[in-house]
């Protein structure tokens, strides 16, 4: 290795070039996470419900956590989220318009015991669901 008092040159165009084997470095410059993200990058997002699903929960946990299909407006992709609370999926129905953020996995992968799962549902019809959960508000009929 290059320690002399003229080896500046050398040491930074080393970096420079070992820095790729840094994985976060090159999926942070070639943006890989907004490329594979169905997000891509933004913090939540609309979509359209395609269909109801019923998500075994992973060992030790034994339930069928309720979850949704959408289809997203901006980029047609389908993802699965979650509807977060007691009942909750009751409020809602195939074709209403959703709107989905990150579950709060680390690294934005899947919470908890729900296999494959990264988002949530947060509004429906433009209604909040933790409103219709506690019946403060009632959905829209479209």
């Amino acid at each position: 290795m290059a320690r002399g008092l003229y080896a500046g040159r050398k040491l930074k165009r080393d970096r420079q070039r070992l820095r790729w084997s840094d994985r976060y470095y090159k999926r942070r410059v070639l943006r890989l996470k907004e490329k594979s993200d169905p997000l891509q990058g933004s913090p939540q997002a609309r979509g359209i419900v395609v269909e109801k699903v019923g998500i075994e929960a992973k060992q030790p946990n034994s339930a069928i956590r309720k979850c949704v299909k959408v289809q997203l407006i901006k980029n047609g992709r389908q993802v699965t989220a979650f509807a977060v609370g007691d009942g909750a999926i009751n409020y809602i129905d195939e074709h209403d318009e959703v709107l989905i953020e990150g579950i709060g996995g680390r690294m934005g992968r899947s919470m908890g015991d729900l296999p494959g799962v990264r988002y949530k549902v947060v509004k429906v019809n433009n209604v909040a669901l933790k409103e219709l959960v506690r019946g403060r508000k009632e959905k829209p009929m479209r």
